[in-house]
């Protein structure tokens, strides 16, 4: 059977993630939503995603394929489901369409004509960027018991302090010694070619994810995903690294998601909490107004290729777009759109000729290329997001 994964409705939620990826493409847990699909499956898999994303993110069509909702994260009843899906039925999570059988000679889905399976179990939805960090530490769990099962963790080095070492798992190549790790609230997993520096103190969930470094004397509170090659440093609480990000100082981050390809400068931190206690309102892309979150704990939300200087204070629900420059004194305000070039004082417009000229020199530090591909969608998001700048 060929898989196809499709954005749906959550896309627009998701931004400024989505601005540069699939939603499939998300990483919640140790893993990316299509990692985990792929495990599960025991298959690659393919994207329906915006046109201008879809010439890095193809969809490959074959005669018979189940087109499946990326929001939704796979478990074993929902994974048993949809491999038994035949022609015309479709798997329904009330209104929500999760999963569907489609021919390669159809141009329409009428979903009227389709026999409807309801979904009536449990299962991790990403509909919200908070859902990142929020639903985190679930993911984390799944991700662990996926990874792990019917293997053995390499051995704990002794130099480190240990509570609950059966919740701890740890690839090759890993090196960590004079480490705290307690994982009685929850597992932790340590990455191939991973390092945690002496006098890190981690409490699960944690995630580090291959290539990734803790610096010394850190301090994490979980549930949080630090993405391959990525490094931290200073105080995490509950917060999401997709990959290659930085946050290699002291200064504090928390309930916060960044993309990939971000920094953040020495001693930056962001407020998860309002002063007042009332509920965080976070930037919404549709409604171009603040929107609701149910949360009294919501810090930053960091689009891929952005970044920030030494000292920068992020306020409370603060939603930063993609290949953003920040920097100087005060608070910048909650919503920084995307190539957008200041801070407090005010912004201009960071030109992609610029932008491209820091993400090549940044990527080529790890000896990747920025793509003609990457190019091009960085294009398209200048052009999109055009409107909310101030210029």
């Amino acid at each position: 059977m060929n898989y196809i994964l499709f954005d749906g409705p959550s896309r627009k939620n998701l931004l400024p993630f989505t601005y540069t990826r699939p939603v499939a493409d998300i990483r919640v847990g140790v893993l990316t939503i299509r990692e985990k699909w792929e495990s599960f499956l025991d298959c690659t898999s393919t994207t329906v995603t915006e046109d201008y994303l879809s010439d890095k993110f193809p969809m490959v069509e074959m005669e018979n394929n189940v087109m499946i909702n990326a929001s939704y994260l796979p478990n074993l009843e929902l994974v048993e489901m949809i491999k038994e899906l035949q022609e015309n039925q479709a798997i329904f999570n009330g209104e929500d369409v999760i999963a569907f059988f489609a021919k390669e000679e159809q141009e329409d889905i009428d979903f009227d004509a389709y026999e409807a399976i309801e979904f009536d179990a449990e299962a991790i939805q990403i509909n919200n960027t908070w859902d990142i960090f929020s639903k985190n530490g679930a993911a984390i769990q799944e991700d662990f018991d996926l990874i792990t099962d019917g293997r053995k963790s390499k051995p704990i080095p002794t130099s480190n302090n240990v509570i609950a070492a059966e919740n701890i798992f740890i690839e090759d190549g890993a090196k960590l010694e004079f480490v705290t790790l307690n994982a009685s609230n929850g597992p932790i997993y340590i990455g191939k070619n991973t390092e945690i520096m002496e006098g890190a103190i981690i409490r699960g969930p944690f995630a580090l994810c291959d290539h990734a470094t803790v610096k010394m004397g850190a301090k994490i509170y979980g549930p949080t995903t630090i993405g391959p090659h990525s490094k931290v440093g200073g105080e995490v609480n509950n917060s999401v690294l997709f990959g290659y990000s930085n946050k290699g100082h002291d200064g504090f981050l928390g309930n916060s998601v960044l993309g990939e390809w971000c920094n953040l400068g020495a001693d930056t931190n962001n407020s998860n909490l309002k002063n007042n206690y009332v509920e965080v309102r976070l930037w919404d892309y549709q409604t171009e107004s603040f929107a609701r979150t149910g949360l009294q704990f919501c810090g930053l939300m960091m689009g891929d290729h952005s970044k920030c200087g030494i000292n920068t204070m992020f306020n409370t629900g603060t939603v930063v777009g993609v290949s953003a420059n920040i920097f100087g004194s005060g608070f910048p305000r909650n919503f920084v759109p995307s190539f957008s070039w200041g801070g407090s004082s005010g912004f201009t417009t960071y030109l992609t000729k610029k932008a491209f000229e820091v993400a090549e020199v940044v990527m080529s530090r790890r000896d990747l290329k920025l793509s003609d591909q990457d190019k091009a969608i960085l294009e398209h998001v200048f052009e999109e997001s055009k409107k909310f700048r101030r210029e």
